[in-house]
């Protein structure tokens, strides 16, 4: 479920979050058996039939992925998600059905949008800073699409940045919905930015970015919640949000996150891996939590860790 930006129109003077990112931990439970998945094996085909099945049902508050090992499209389902919406989702499955493990998670999806060593939109948000990169001489981050994406339309240089004093750079390319992530340019440039990540004791360096696998431990750091760290638990995950707003292709983490660190890394060691899109609960009562992959956002602008 989409939330609305926090709104900040006193913009100046503002702060820097540095490097940040949200997850959370996932507290998904089982429907009743009678809703599960059947035991029958379903082709890769219907598979992926089937998970266009789900997208064409439009149910904002839920996020989906194929699962091949069980051969299953497996569904989650907010706490806004009605049964008679679920039944809508079984129904444009049609005879795919049965290929479809729907289970519900505790909250509502939303994109986080506060906090997290914050960057501010001079048109009225705050989000997370992701990581540094490079192109060349000149040097920009990375953070999450909804976030740099400009209401009133695609023309640059917006929305504008600050760092709690000053102007910091402005929004040099952005990609949302469909995907999760966006650019900013250094304006004025620095000499140097550093390639690492706030741990609120310390700091870790990213040397390189890397697609997660499942299982592996990972970590996000966040002005509201701070250091939180679990294990990536699904990957290529279809969120929609509503409004139109479906992304593809996202990280599942069981790492808790609230609302502040959208944008913000996720990281395992040395590497980066993800940008907070959004996700469902809060470090109190866990949750699930949505990442953009960095490698694909680092490639398609062409840029490299400092």
């Amino acid at each position: 479920m989409r939330t609305k930006r926090t709104e900040t129109r006193a913009v100046r003077p503002l702060r820097l979050l540095a490097a940040a990112a949200g997850l959370s931990a996932i507290a998904a439970f089982l429907m009743p058996a009678a809703a599960q998945a059947d035991s029958g094996t379903y082709s890769a085909a219907e598979l992926r039939a089937a998970s266009t099945a789900v997208q064409e049902a439009d149910v904002a508050g839920t996020a989906w992925a194929v699962d091949p090992d069980s051969h299953t499209v497996t569904v989650l389902a907010d706490e806004t998600v009605s049964r008679a919406e679920i039944a809508e989702i079984r129904e444009s499955a049609g005879d795919l059905a049965g290929a479809l493990d729907v289970q519900r998670t505790e909250g509502t999806f939303r994109k986080y949008l506060q906090g997290g060593d914050a960057i501010y939109a001079d048109i009225g948000w705050r989000c997370s800073l992701g990581f540094n990169v490079r192109s060349g001489s000149s040097y920009y981050f990375l953070t999450a699409g909804h976030c740099t994406d400009d209401p009133y339309g695609p023309t640059p240089p917006y929305p504008l940045w600050s760092d709690g004093a000053s102007q910091i750079g402005y929004t040099a390319g952005s990609s949302f919905p469909s995907n999760d992530f966006g650019i900013v340019a250094y304006d004025p440039q620095p000499s140097g930015v550093p390639s690492s990540v706030n741990l609120y004791s310390g700091s870790q360096a990213i040397t390189s970015f890397a697609n997660p696998s499942v299982g592996q431990s990972a970590c996000r750091s966040g002005s509201t919640t701070g250091v939180h760290c679990g294990t990536i638990t699904g990957l290529n995950y279809t969120v929609d949000y509503g409004n139109g707003e479906v992304v593809y292709g996202l990280i599942m983490t069981n790492i808790c996150a609230e609302p502040g660190d959208s944008g913000g890394p996720l990281f395992s060691g040395s590497t980066g891996l993800g940008l907070t899109s959004g996700g469902s609960g809060d470090c109190s009562s866990g949750g699930t939590t949505f990442f953009q992959p960095v490698v694909e956002a680092a490639n398609y602008y062409g840029v490299t860790l400092p």
